[in-house]
């Protein structure tokens, strides 16, 4: 597509939390906002959320539901099912081409695509994650009733995991041959209360029970895990926006307004921090659909 004045003021790629808040802001600054999304939130695997003020325990699809459903009663809102396959800077702003064909044309661009999740090799934990596999103790520690958890290390990161989670519970660290913590580590763990088990993990079966390749069957009420992660969608390093590496993966650097490293692109959510959940996504979109609708004022730039 080939116009001098694009079509939309702004363009959001991504649909979920982060995305449905950015638009939200533009909608009432009355700008013309397409949000485009390919309909696959990053916790969809979850049966609730949790954390997000009036809406603990809700069902994680509903509120985002409930949201499209407020955004789209603006009458300057526009919406595109599709995954956004290709972006570019023309004219003065950006086309984007969508994998099913389209193309739009808009001035700002507010990436929100989210993460992709990488879970280490152990069979049984695909079909478990965010269900009783999780990443997140303040979204998921709670339901566990002060249970018996387990912490399955990838790393010394994993440490983060075992040092926290016995607020929520009595904690076993599985070491399973990918990390072992040194003296100092040794030291904190106990005074933690934390349970060392070296022997390596064979599968995840039943609800949470871990098997040992010793045979052994260990019951867990939940299983955490950092998992490695990875910007869902390539259009953040097509448009070159500066990555930043950060402990399980790399996301978009921005700054405090959320800007990225290319002038007009914002970028919202987990995929511009090194960890996340509903709330911050919701936070950082506030900020990026701000942020985009003052780079529209002319005066404001001056």
């Amino acid at each position: 597509m080939h116009t001098s004045t694009p079509e939309f003021d702004v363009i959001v790629i991504g649909g979920s939390y982060a995305g449905l808040s950015a638009a939200t802001q533009l909608a009432r600054a009355r700008k013309r906002v397409l949000v485009i999304d390919a309909g696959q939130r990053r916790n969809r695997f979850a049966r609730h959320s949790h954390g997000f003020l009036s809406r603990d325990g809700a069902e994680a699809a509903a509120i985002a539901a409930a949201a499209r459903e407020q955004l789209l009663q603006y009458p300057s809102v526009s919406w595109a099912e599709g995954t956004a396959a290709q972006a570019q800077a023309e004219g003065d702003g950006f086309a984007v081409t969508l994998l099913e064909g389209a193309t739009y044309a808009g001035r700002r661009l507010v990436l929100a695509t989210g993460m992709r999740d990488e879970l280490p090799a152990i069979e049984g934990l695909p079909e478990r994650w965010g269900r009783s596999v999780f990443h997140c103790p303040y979204c998921h520690g709670y339901e566990l009733d002060a249970g018996a958890i387990g912490v399955l290390a990838v790393g010394p990161l994993s440490m983060h995991h075992a040092l926290m989670l016995p607020d929520w519970g009595k904690v076993t660290f599985f070491l399973n041959g990918a990390f072992e913590p040194d003296q100092d580590q040794l030291a904190a763990l106990a005074a933690r209360g934390v349970t060392l088990e070296r022997t390596g993990i064979a599968r995840v079966q039943g609800e949470a029970e871990v098997v040992l390749q010793d045979g052994r069957v260990l019951p867990m009420a939940g299983l955490f895990v950092a998992t490695r992660m990875h910007v869902a969608s390539p259009i953040a390093a097509q448009l070159g926006c500066e990555m930043e590496e950060g402990p399980m993966g790399a996301f978009v650097r921005t700054d405090a307004m959320k800007a990225s490293s290319v002038p007009g692109v914002f970028c919202a959510g987990d995929m511009a921090r090194p960890a996340g959940n509903v709330a911050f996504a919701v936070a950082d979109g506030a900020m990026a659909g701000v942020a985009a609708h003052r780079s529209l004022i002319p005066a404001l730039l001056a």
